[in-house]
């Protein structure tokens, strides 16, 4: 550090200082157990107030900073026009670089959308892995999602550095089976949720930008944690290390012809949403349709004051101190939790350290549900809530009807930002270590109630014996 004493080493600490706390409740085993019991061992289904360490999710669960609260006193909440929609587009032009905004509620409405303008029944859609809401509204409107991902992207040892990067091999092959006249778009994922926070390189990018443009062919950009994989390529890509974090993620953008947006993860909001885009057909499109089904096309579902909020957020999401302090944290995490030899997906992600449940629980068949299970544990051991991203997540088969089996079978400790200290992530690797020291114990679950679509959300499960 500049200004320090020969061989002095200083400790990394968080860049901001609390200005308000909200107290945790601790609970004891006996009210977990029926607490876990209540909830069909479904995290999802647990009461937030049972909960002592929240990692089930970065979205929408994030700390704003005292700029955001008071962006939020200049809410205007005029039904038409509110200022804070041109505050919001006039961000997005300037981070992002798209020329047109269409507001939502949250993300998933944006793929709503979007899918109801690009696809039509028999289309493919192929992507750098899939996320769960984005392949069932693909699906709900006729499309079929193809997985074109890195193979290192489905093993979890691999210490490949950008996971997230495209199979150009596979794309082609797609785009050969099919023809670029049957694939609207191709989806590229920053930060690849379902792989594990993993990354795309930009010279990958750069690739599957040239091979689509061959094809005529668009890239559509899931934005949602553009500035962690910004900050991944700055640290590990060749030439980067120069380059600021808001550049980096001006440069991915620029290579995409538009994106969908949960606010709610990098723009550090508890709601909020946008699709972004250049194409001015499309977004005629986008903007009749966000009338139909989320407001006006100057608010889209989100008040004035969380638009204001949003647009200050997308400011922050690029600044150094804070980019790097978010992906940090999640790095301090997973390097403890690695310490205590529990298998975790390599590298360490961006907004989460996902727990290798087919390695820890290789006695439990998949269709047992083994990363389920061994997140229901470790809430009854601790009390800290996790997610499962395996067999339930993938869901089951259109055709088949069969569970999909992913070769991921994952529990994902998902890190908001700005909210757990370093000393609340110590807790949570022992308490990781204690569950996968009684890993022996654990013998899956059975699924009970399964309901028609995105099951992780509502399934509920009994344990076996």
């Amino acid at each position: 550090m500049t200004g320090s004493a020969p061989g002095r080493r200083r400790s990394w600490a968080e860049p901001y200082k609390i200005k308000m706390v909200e107290p945790l409740r601790m609970t004891t085993r006996e009210e977990r157990e029926a607490a876990i019991r209540e909830a069909g061992y479904n995290t999802f289904l647990l009461r937030s107030e049972d909960v002592y360490i929240d990692l089930l999710t970065d979205s929408g669960t994030s700390a704003m900073s005292d700029r955001q609260w008071a962006g939020m006193m200049l809410g205007d909440e005029a039904y038409a026009g509110s200022r804070n929609f041109y505050h919001l587009e006039q961000a997005v032009r300037e981070v992002y670089g798209y020329r047109h905004l269409v507001p939502t509620h949250q993300g998933r409405a944006a793929e709503h959308i979007l899918s109801k303008i690009l696809i039509a029944p028999g289309d493919v859609i192929p992507g750098n892995m899939y996320f769960t809401t984005t392949r069932l509204h693909q699906e709900l409107a006729g499309g079929r999602f193809v997985d074109v991902i890195v193979d290192e992207a489905h093993d979890p040892a691999s210490e490949h550095p950008f996971k997230g990067d495209v199979d150009l091999a596979k794309l082609e092959r797609v785009i050969a089976e099919h023809g670029a006249e049957k694939i609207p778009y191709v989806c590229i994922a920053t930060a690849v949720n379902m792989a594990g926070g993993q990354p795309i390189s930009l010279a990958n990018l750069r690739a599957v930008r040239e091979l689509c443009a061959r094809h005529g062919i668009r890239v559509i950009h899931d934005a949602t944690r553009v500035a962690e994989n910004a900050y991944f390529i700055k640290d590990r890509e060749p030439g980067c290390a120069g380059k600021s974090v808001a550049a980096i993620v001006r440069e991915i953008c620029d290579l995409t012809d538009g994106c969908t947006m949960s606010a709610k993860k990098d723009a550090l909001v508890n709601i909020g949403g946008f699709l972004a885009l250049n194409e001015d057909d499309v977004f005629d499109a986008a903007r009749n349709l966000v009338v139909v089904y989320e407001g006006l096309h100057t608010y889209g579902g989100m008040a004035g004051r969380d638009m204001e909020a949003v647009a200050i957020g997308l400011h922050e999401s690029v600044e150094y101190d804070h980019i790097r302090a978010r992906v940090g944290q999640v790095l301090y995490l997973g390097q403890k939790i690695r310490d205590f030899g529990v298998p975790i997906v390599l590298p360490i992600g961006s907004h989460g350290v996902f727990l290798d449940a087919r390695a820890s629980l290789p006695h439990v068949d998949q269709d047992l549900y083994p990363a389920q299970a061994l997140a229901a544990e470790l809430y009854l051991e601790s009390g800290v809530r996790a997610m499962e991203r395996g067999n339930v997540s993938a869901g089951r088969d259109p055709v088949t009807r069969e569970n999909r089996r992913p070769r991921l079978e994952l529990v994902r400790l998902t890190v908001p930002r700005r909210v757990y200290t370093q000393a609340h992530m110590d807790v949570v690797a022992e308490s990781v270590a204690e569950v996968y020291e009684q890993r022996a114990a654990i013998k899956g679950l059975r699924m009970v109630y399964e309901p028609k679509d995105l099951r992780f959300f509502q399934a509920r499960f009994e344990p076996l014996g």
